[in-house]
C-alpha cells in the first residue's frame, strides 16, 4: 500500500495515462470484495491486471498446501493443457521465490525457460508476489506481453495492485472458510434427527432444524421471526409471547420430560450468554425417548421379575466371582440364617467344614472350566455352629464374549429329608436288629435256665463248702442278671415298655462298677468317682440303667487298655438343668467317628471282638427313658466322654425300701 501512497503523491500534471490508470485501480479494488468465491475472485483479478497494464495475458498462480496451480488465465491460449498450466504455476513459484523484490520484469525465455515460453508464445513478463499477512507466499501473479514498458509508475501501481490483491484473497479465504463453517452448521443441525428450535428473549425463532420444520410443515426459513408460543410444538397449547418449554427462565441449563399423545419427549433448554449488544438465546432439544423409555419399563419388569423368582424360590441361591468370593446372595439366603455381613465379599469355601473343602474346591474349578455339578451333597455353616445338609448345583455363567465371569450356585436344603432318611435307615437297623435279637435272646433263655437251675441245686446242697457257695451264689445272680437282659432284649426286639420305679443313680453306677472291680483292679485302670450325693431321683429301669452303665463301661474300659500310658476312668454325676447327668470320661485313644457310634452294627472293634449292638441298644434304652446320650471327644486329643442325661423325677418321688439291693436282681 506503500506504492499507492506514492502514486497518490505525483503532482497534479499527471497526463490522463496515469489518470486512467488510477481509476481502473480504485474500480478493482472496490470489485475484489471478499464476498467472492476463490474461483471468481481470480479471474476478476487476471482479468483487471490485464486490462490495466494492456497485457496479453495475465495469469494467477496460488499456492494450495506444498502445491501450486495455476487459479487463473486471462486470454488462456487454446491448445494450453493441464501440464504446461501445472508447469507454468511451478516456474512462477520459482521465479517468484528467487527475486530479490516483490516484482521481477524480464524475458518470458529467461523466467519460464525457451520451451514453455515459446510454447505460450510469450517473449516478456512481469512477476509479482502476493504476500500473506505474516510474510508467507501466497501466490504470484504474471502479466505477459505488456505494450507499454514499466517504469517505475507503472511499477508502483502493479505492486499496490499485488499487495491490495493478496489482502483480499486472504480475506476471501477467511469468508470462504467461514461460509462453508456456516453451511456445514446448518448441514450438521438439520441432520439431527432430534428436533432443535432457538429463539430469543421475546419468543421469536431464530432458528429450527429441517426434522422440527418438517414436523410443523415449514420450511426453517419460513419459521423464522414467529413466535414459538404460537406454533403448538408437540401439542402444546398456543400461549402467544410465551415459551412452552421455558420453565425456568433463569436457569443456564434444565431437563424435563414432555408427553404428546403416546410419544415421550426429553426437552433439554441451554441459555446462551448474550454479549453487550446481543441478546440472550434458548436453545432447546427435544429427543423423542418413547423406546427408550418403553425399553426401560420392559428392562425393570424384568428385572423386578426376576428379582421376585430369585427372592422367592425355596433355594437358595449366590453368584461368585472367578476368584470364589460371593458377590449376589438371594434373600433366601438370608431367611434361611446367614448373614449378610458374613457372606458378602467373602470365600464361598469359608461356607463348608474344612474337611469337605476340598470336594467344594473341585466342583468350583470343574465351574470355571465350563462344566456344571449337579447335587452335591455338602454340609454348609449357617451362622456359628449351625451345620445344615445341603443340595448344591454350580453353573457357570458367561459375558457377551462367551468368557466365564461368575458361577451361579443353587443350595436346596435338604437337612430334613436327610434327617428323615438317617432315622428311616435307623430305624430299619433297628427292625433287623430286633429280628436278630429276638432269634438270638430265645437260643440263649434255653441254656440260661439251665445254668440258673443246677446253680439253686448246687446251693441247696449242704455238702457244698461254704467257699463253694459263695461263688456259685455270686453265679447264680449273674445268671439271674443275664435272664434280665435277655428280656430286656425281647422287650427291646417286641418294643415292650420298661418297668419304671424311682431309682438313685449313685447306686446302680456302684453296683455297676462291682461287677468291673476285679477287672479293673488287675489292669491297674485307676477309677475315680465324683457323685453328686445330693442328686435327684430318676424314674427309671434300674436293670436297663445298669445295662447302659455297664456297657458305657466296658467300652472305657477297652479303650484304656489300647494305650502304654496308666488308664484312668473318672465316673461322675451332678444335677444340671433339671435332669441328672452321668458322665464317663476316660485317657484312651479317642473316637474316631463320635457320630456314627450309635449305628446299629458299627464298631471299630476287631473281627469278632465286637457286633456294633452295645452301643446302639443303650441308645434306645436312654431314649426310651426321654433322656439323651452321646459322646466327644476332648480337645487336646486324649481320650473322650460319654454323657447320659436323664430327666429328673418329680419332687417327692421317693425309691422302694432296699432300692440299692434290688439293683442286679438280688
Amino acid at each position: 500500500m506503500r506504492a499507492l501512497k506514492r502514486i497518490r503523491e505525483v503532482p497534479p500534471r499527471l497526463d490522463s495515462t496515469l489518470e486512467s490508470l488510477l481509476a481502473q485501480f480504485s474500480a478493482t479494488t472496490l470489485e475484489l470484495n471478499p464476498s467472492l468465491g476463490a474461483t471468481e475472485f481470480a479471474r476478476r483479478l487476471t482479468a483487471r491486471a490485464a486490462g490495466m497494464f494492456d497485457a496479453r495475458s495475465a495469469v494467477l498462480a496460488l499456492k494450495r498446501g506444498s502445491d501450486w496451480e495455476t487459479a487463473a488465465f486471462s486470454h488462456s491460449p487454446t491448445h494450453l493443457q493441464g501440464a504446461i498450466r501445472y508447469r507454468l504455476a511451478a516456474f512462477l513459484a520459482e521465479a517468484a521465490g528467487k527475486a530479490q523484490s516483490a516484482l521481477r520484469f524480464d524475458s518470458a525465455a529467461g523466467i519460464l525457460g525457451r520451451e514453455l515460453a515459446e510454447s505460450l508464445g510469450w517473449s516478456n513478463l512481469a512477476v509479482v508476489r502476493l504476500n500473506g499477512s505474516e510474510g508467507s507466499l501466497l501466490g504470484v501473479l504474471a502479466l505477459a506481453d505488456m505494450e507499454h514498458d514499466l517504469p517505475a509508475i507503472r511499477r508502483q501501481f502493479l505492486e499496490a495492485l499485488a499487495s491490495h490483491a493478496a489482502v483480499a484473497l486472504e480475506n476471501v479465504r477467511l469468508f470462504s472458510r467461514i461460509e462453508r463453517s456456516r453451511k456445514q452448521w446448518v448441514e450438521d443441525v438439520d441432520a439431527i434427527s432430534d428436533f432443535l428450535v432457538v429463539h430469543d428473549d421475546a419468543g421469536h425463532v431464530l432458528r429450527l432444524n429441517r426434522a422440527l420444520a418438517s414436523l410443523l410443515g415449514l420450511r426453517p426459513a419460513a419459521a423464522v421471526g414467529r413466535d414459538i408460543g404460537g406454533l403448538e410444538l408437540l401439542g402444546t397449547p398456543k400461549a402467544p409471547g410465551r415459551c412452552p418449554f421455558c420453565h425456568d427462565g433463569r436457569a443456564a441449563r434444565g431437563d424435563f420430560l414432555h408427553s404428546w399423545g403416546e410419544r415421550a419427549y426429553l426437552v433439554s433448554s441451554s441459555r446462551i450468554p448474550a454479549g453487550e449488544d446481543e441478546e440472550v438465546r434458548t436453545v432447546h432439544v427435544l429427543k423423542d425417548i418413547t423406546d427408550r423409555r418403553d425399553a426401560e419399563r420392559r428392562y425393570r419388569h424384568e428385572r423386578d421379575f426376576n428379582r421376585n423368582i430369585l427372592n422367592h424360590t425355596q433355594s437358595m441361591i449366590l453368584v461368585l466371582d472367578t476368584a470364589g468370593l460371593v458377590s449376589y446372595a438371594n434373600r433366601r439366603c438370608f431367611q434361611a440364617g446367614f448373614c449378610e455381613a458374613d457372606l458378602l465379599g467373602h470365600p464361598f469355601a469359608d461356607l463348608i467344614p474344612p474337611a469337605r473343602r476340598p470336594i467344594a474346591a473341585e466342583a468350583f474349578e470343574r465351574a470355571l472350566d465350563g462344566e456344571v455339578t449337579d447335587n452335591l451333597e455338602l454340609p454348609v455353616l449357617r451362622g456359628i455352629d449351625r451345620l445344615g445338609q445341603f443340595s448344591i448345583s454350580l453353573s457357570p455363567m458367561r459375558d457377551e464374549h462367551g468368557e466365564i465371569n461368575s458361577i451361579v450356585v443353587v443350595m436346596t436344603d435338604i437337612t430334613d429329608a436327610a434327617t428323615m432318611q438317617a432315622k428311616l435307615m435307623h430305624t430299619e437297623k433297628m427292625a433287623a436288629l430286633g429280628q436278630l435279637v429276638s432269634g438270638v435272646a430265645h437260643e440263649v433263655n434255653n441254656p440260661l435256665a439251665a445254668i440258673v437251675g443246677f446253680a439253686d441245686l448246687l446251693l441247696e446242697n449242704p455238702a457244698i463248702p461254704e467257699e463253694a457257695r459263695q461263688e456259685l451264689t455270686v453265679i447264680l445272680e449273674e445268671a439271674q442278671r443275664t435272664r434280665l437282659i435277655v428280656q430286656n432284649l425281647l422287650s427291646f426286639a417286641r418294643q415292650m415298655p420298661p418297668q419304671r420305679e424311682p431309682v438313685r443313680v449313685n447306686a446302680v453306677l456302684r453296683q455297676t462298677l462291682k461287677l468291673r472291680a476285679y477287672d479293673l483292679a488287675s489292669h491297674r485302670v485307676e477309677v475315680i468317682e465324683r457323685y453328686e450325693e445330693q442328686v435327684p431321683l430318676t424314674i427309671a429301669d434300674p436293670n436297663q440303667l445298669q445295662q447302659v452303665f455297664l456297657n458305657i463301661l466296658n467300652n472305657a474300659f477297652d479303650a484304656v487298655r489300647e494305650i502304654p500310658r496308666r488308664g484312668r476312668i473318672e465316673i461322675a454325676t451332678l444335677r444340671r438343668d433339671g435332669h441328672v447327668e452321668i458322665s464317663f470320661c476316660d485317657n484312651g485313644p479317642g473316637i474316631a467317628n463320635p457320630e456314627r457310634i450309635f449305628d446299629p452294627f458299627y464298631t471299630t472293634k476287631e473281627v469278632g471282638k465286637g457286633t456294633g449292638l452295645g452301643l446302639s441298644i443303650c441308645y434306645g434304652i436312654v431314649r426310651s427313658h426321654q433322656g439323651e446320650i452321646l459322646a466327644q471327644n476332648h480337645p487336646d486329643g486324649e481320650g473322650c466322654t460319654f454323657f447320659v442325661r436323664l430327666p429328673a423325677a418329680v419332687q417327692g418321688a421317693e425309691p422302694p425300701a432296699a432300692a440299692e439291693q434290688s439293683v442286679g436282681g438280688s
